[in-house]
């Protein structure tokens, strides 16, 4: 008889979870409180576009990245729809304090002549700052996807270093230590705080290379979840978990909004740990623990548009675009001492002819029982459009900054509150025009989402978009364990390791290894080779 698995939330790492243990021969049942599977996957519909609730520049995803090889091995790959990002420009940075551009360069040779044009005394740092940042991503077994030994592994000692001063020790320039962190809104970085490690992992990533999805993310949440599904696996959206029954450590049942009482062997927690807290009762875990959780600081929460062009009114843009106010800005978004926006993120996701009726077809699939939705994709390839359809414009901002709504409902916080959205959009706005001159003219419709948006609808603490701050001054405490003190009970997330499309995934392959044992699943993907 299988064995048998309940996962709460159908995020990325739900998902990926669901996969695999799917795959290994488990019983999976996933249980989602929206409707819609996904989490920062999901796509929504607006003025009759699809939107991406979330920003994703995926990486990983280039021949030989880790990302593309666990797809491989779920059987998925061919089906992933991506168009690559320019080579020559992955992205293209804007510094409000001195009107300057720079552009960024796949590989790492063009990655350091690219900026090394435009800082020449800094050519050796620059090279020998890339050549440290892979030595400390090869130092992590797991994102290359190699068996791991038993036992502590020891890093050097750059490795929980700051980012910040890992940086200032290759580079003397101070709008070079800038720039070269300009990816912080993607992690949450902040100065003094971030560790190394997490900025060398994601510039390794973007270095080598980055795609972004044709007509939405939803597309990849339906590809995971037609593994679950195809291999006899439920999905239950629309239901949340009202309560987790715990006795002697040990979970014994799961109830739903709904009144739906499910068990399994085991249960994983793929939602914020301080949202698991409130669904169990106190003894279920010790006061040490709750009270390590409720503690640890949540990575700031962001400001969003959604913007829908006029057709054939503005150009697609093959790269992703920063605006920043001031270069030491970069080390400080979510400081309440400092004029909002600091900086933004804009990008035009690539559209597909087909998009919105493969979202809408797909996710009315995931409540059956049998067969594989994968069927219902075709491999494609994409050439880079002329024009974009729209445009997601995300800047960091704290969630104390919408604090006069926290205890208001979606749809009736009221006109005031639709007056500050419109305000903070205007001021998106009116920095982008600076940028791209004219894009107001170009624009038909306008969507908002403010961190209140972001913790109703993801079910996040503080409205995070990054889970618990990473801090190198407290790392153990930032770090969370995928095995808790209840004995079936995993946690899965951006809140255990690394965040994001790459960082998600490969802490699922952690959790589902606490239940098939050290490298079973490193194993299995190493053993799959791509046609």
């Amino acid at each position: 008889m299988k064995k048998s698995v309940i996962i709460i939330g159908a995020g990325l790492g739900g998902l990926f979870a669901g996969a695999i243990l799917s795959k290994e021969g488990y019983a999976v049942t996933v249980v989602e409180k929206n409707a819609t599977i996904g989490g920062g996957l999901q796509s929504f519909h607006r003025f009759g576009a699809v939107f991406d609730t979330g920003m994703h520049v995926v990486a990983g995803m280039r021949p030989g990245g880790n990302i593309r090889r666990i797809c491989n091995y779920l059987g998925i790959l061919p089906f992933v729809n991506l168009l690559d990002v320019d080579d020559d420009c992955t992205d293209r940075l804007y510094f409000e304090e001195d009107h300057a551009v720079y552009n960024i360069s796949q590989g790492r040779d063009r990655f350091v002549e690219r900026l090394a044009a435009m800082f020449p005394a800094e050519r050796d740092g620059l090279r020998r700052y890339v050549d440290d940042v892979y030595a400390i991503t090869d130092d992590v077994d797991l994102f290359h996807l190699r068996p791991s030994a038993d036992g502590i592994r020891v890093h050097g000692a750059e490795f929980l270093e700051s980012a910040d001063a890992f940086i200032a020790r290759h580079v003397a320039d101070r709008r070079l230590r800038s720039v070269l962190a300009y990816m912080n809104p993607l992690y949450g970085g902040r100065g003094g705080e971030t560790p190394a490690f997490v900025h060398a992992i994601i510039s390794t990533l973007y270095i080598n290379g980055a795609s972004r999805f044709v007509g939405g993310s939803q597309r990849f949440a339906d590809l995971l979840a037609g593994v679950i599904v195809g291999h006899g696996g439920h999905l239950i959206t629309g239901d949340g978990v009202a309560r987790i029954d715990v006795e002697d450590r040990h979970v014994t049942a799961l109830h739903t909004l709904s009144g739906l009482t499910l068990t399994a062997d085991h249960y994983i927690a793929a939602i914020h740990p301080c949202t698991l807290l409130d669904m169990m009762p106190e003894k279920a875990f010790p006061k040490s623990y709750r009270e390590r959780l409720r503690s640890v600081p949540n990575a700031y929460s962001a400001f969003s548009l959604y913007i829908k062009f006029r057709e054939g009114a503005f150009p697609y843009i093959n790269h992703s675009e920063y605006f920043m106010t001031r270069y030491d800005d970069i080390w400080n978004f979510g400081r309440a001492d400092r004029p909002w926006p600091m900086g933004f993120l804009m990008m035009t996701p690539p559209p597909d002819s087909d998009g919105a009726h493969q979202t809408e077809h797909a996710a009315s699939r995931p409540t059956a029982s049998a067969g594989s939705p994968i069927a219902d994709f075709a491999p494609q390839h994409h050439a880079v459009p002329a024009f974009a359809s729209t445009m997601l414009v995300t800047a960091p901002m704290r969630f104390d900054a919408a604090a006069a709504w926290e205890h208001t409902l979606t749809g009736r916080r009221g006109a005031d509150y639709r007056e500050w959205k419109r305000r903070r959009a205007a001021e998106l706005l009116e920095c982008m025009e600076r940028v791209h001159p004219g894009i107001g003219r170009a624009i038909e419709h306008i969507e908002t989402a403010s961190p209140l948006t972001i913790r109703d609808y993801y079910g996040v603490k503080d409205g995070t978009i990054s889970g618990f701050s990473k801090d190198c001054n407290t790392i153990a405490l930032s770090q969370l364990p995928v095995v808790t003190k209840v004995d079936n009970l995993l946690l899965t997330g951006q809140n255990n390791s690394l965040h994001g499309f790459c960082g998600v995934p490969l802490t699922a392959i952690n959790t589902c290894e606490a239940l098939l044992g050290r490298n079973y699943v490193i194993n299995r993907i190493n053993a799959c080779h791509e046609e």
